[in-house]
């Protein structure tokens, strides 16, 4: 992917579409450790604390095994559950 000369890329389509963002979305951008990571802003508060915790739940799933990662919160609080005993 290549900047423009004004600074401009282009968000993939499918990455668009997986992340809920469409024209008029508000993005957020911040440098952390070398990296560019960019977040949609949600509802009409800019500075929201919940921008932080999307932030933090993203840095916390890169570090769980491949397996974990593709699972919904729902699916790893199943796999947490313990076993009932038969």
């Amino acid at each position: 992917m290549r900047v423009t000369q004004k600074g401009q890329v282009t968000i993939p389509k499918h990455i668009r579409a997986a992340a809920g963002i469409g024209p008029g979305s508000e993005m957020e951008f911040v440098v952390e450790a070398g990296k560019i990571i960019i977040n949609k802003v949600f509802g009409p508060i800019k500075g929201d604390r919940r921008v932080q915790l999307l932030q933090a739940a993203s840095r916390a799933r890169e570090t769980m095994p491949r397996k974990f990662r593709a699972m919904s919160a729902g699916e790893i609080l199943e796999f947490l559950r313990p076993i009932a005993p038969e």
